[in-house]
Formats: C-alpha cells, structure tokens, sequence
C-alpha cells in the first residue's frame, strides 16, 4: 500500500503470530532484492479493551518505532476493504498510546494524532529548557561545524523541523543523516525541512528515522504544522505539499490532538513464505 507515495507492505497477524526478526524485515525492505518499502505494517489482536486493532510499524531497517501517520490511513483502509471490521470510526493502540481512524465517504481516512508534545524530555531532546527554537550543531565534516535553528515536536514520534526558503534547494540527503543522529536525539529523530509559502500552506520535505527520505511523511506533516503554529507563521489548519500530494491538517488547540486527513492506497497483494 502506500499513502501520496510513502509506501508499505501490510501483514494480517490476527491469526497467526508475527515473527520477523529485524534481519528479515531489512531484507524485505530492499528495493532490488525484496519487496521493497519505508515501513511494515502489522495488523494484530487488540491488547487494549479499548482498541479495535493493535498497531504496530517496523521501518526499513528492521527498528520498531511509535507512530506513522501515513500508515495509520493505510491501516485503517486496509482492514475496512478486507472486511475485518464494520466500524467507520476504528480505535488502534499503537505504542504510544490509542488512536482513532475515521474512514470517511471519499475513502480519505481523519486520523486524529496525538496533542503535540513539545517538552524536551518527553520527545525525547536534550535541552535546558523548552523553547520554540533551538540551536542545533551539526558535524559537517572534519573540524567543521554548522548551526542550524530547529524546532523539536514530538506526535508519538520524535521530530526536528528546520525552516527553509526554498525546499527543493534544501541539502537534505546531507544535513538530514547529520540531524537524525545527532547526539542530542537519544532515540534518533524524523528531520523536517519546511517552506512557509503562506500562513495556510506549506511544502515539505522529510528524512525520515530509519528510512531516509520519502515521498510523503504523516507525522511529519503534522511536525511541522505544530512547529509552525508554535513559531507564530501558521494558522491551525493549513495544506501541506509533499513530492507524494497533498495533506490536510488541522489543529484545533494546544491542548488538542492533530489531526490528518489524506489517502491510503493499495498496489498490490503477494503472500510471503
């Protein structure tokens, strides 16, 4: 499957326990030599009275992460399309936390995110305090240094948003490795490069955690909508363009959780023995 291009395989482990060791999945991420994909997407019993699903994802490296935007409304389309639930309104625990998916009557999916987590700690980060801007300094090369401004938000995940003038001129096969490792991201970070084009519109890139850079990121997208309200240059419900299409996102308070509107799409089906 894939949603605006950020592509997936997804595995129904309802019935049968989901056993692939991280040396499998990579093996299955490649492009050349396995299926191909950014991330894995498994579909498992719920562990959560609440929860009609249990949610979990792998990205192509074989690490198991918290969130995926972009999945979840893949998720969601898939288990609605095989007839694995009636629900319009499907509740998904995920490892940080539960989720609500709504499949609406365009076969778009709302995913109502997490409230975006803005302290240090909790991203995690390492910082002094919380801010709105940080000064990040990357090891370009031997004995040379760069200073970038970022904002740091976490949407179950951990992102660094770093505003641009011109996105496609953006280094970001370079500059995004160095902040996804940088030593202050204990748990390693999604690195966004966001153009403001108006206070309702924007066009944004990721580097992903694990993967590298993909076609369209949903976290991401929220990152970065959250980043931008936060530094005062976006309004709560803005457009964003990713080289996949199109989101839209909408947060509606401080308080509230974000959310996602956007496609998800199948491609093909295979089975793996």
């Amino acid at each position: 499957m894939h949603g605006l291009g950020n592509d997936f395989i997804v595995i129904n482990a309802l019935d049968k326990a989901f056993e692939l060791t991280t040396k499998e999945i990579s093996q299955l991420a490649h492009r050349r030599t396995g299926v191909g994909f950014d991330q894995l997407l498994v579909v498992e019993p719920p562990d959560n009275s609440d929860a009609d699903f249990t949610y979990r994802i792998f990205n192509a490296d074989g690490g198991e992460v918290e969130n995926c935007g972009n999945g979840a409304r893949c998720f969601a389309r898939y288990v609605t399309d095989r007839g694995l639930t009636d629900k319009k309104d499907i509740t998904v625990s995920t490892a940080c936390g539960l989720m609500t998916l709504t499949v609406l009557d365009n076969n778009n999916v709302l995913v109502r995110m997490e409230v975006p987590e803005f302290e240090p700690d909790k991203v995690p980060f390492t910082a002094a305090a919380k801010a709105s801007h940080y000064d990040l300094l990357l090891d370009v090369e031997l004995f040379s240094k760069e200073l970038l401004e970022i904002g740091v938000v976490s949407i179950g995940n951990p992102h660094a948003v770093t505003v641009v003038k011109d996105v496609q001129r953006a280094d970001v096969q370079r500059l995004g490795p160095l902040i996804e490792n940088h030593e202050s991201f204990p748990q390693r970070v999604n690195a966004g490069f966001m153009q403001v084009d108006s206070r309702s519109e924007i066009t944004l890139r990721v580097f992903e955690r694990g993967v590298g850079e993909t076609m369209a990121c949903g976290t991401g997208a929220c990152a970065a909508v959250a980043v931008g309200v936060t530094q005062g240059l976006l309004d709560r419900q803005v457009t964003v363009h990713l080289a996949g299409g199109d989101l839209e996102i909408r947060w509606q308070d401080n308080d509230a959780p974000i959310e996602m509107i956007g496609p998800g799409e199948t491609v093909f089906e295979g089975r793996l023995e």
